[in-house]
């Protein structure tokens, strides 16, 4: 199965935490995370292919 995701609708899922960073939930699994473009490192992880 091929997944994709655009850029910015992976941004658009990095909500602010009470820590200074962002939380970001994929496929049910939630991150911390320093800055929000950290999100693409993750989605790769997962196989996903981003479109700019």
């Amino acid at each position: 199965m091929i997944k994709t995701a655009t850029f910015e609708a992976l941004l658009n899922d990095a909500h602010p935490d009470d820590e200074g960073g962002y939380s970001f939930t994929l496929e049910g699994k939630t991150y911390r995370i320093r800055v929000r473009e950290d999100v693409k490192k993750i989605a790769e992880e997962h196989g996903y292919i981003i479109i700019y």
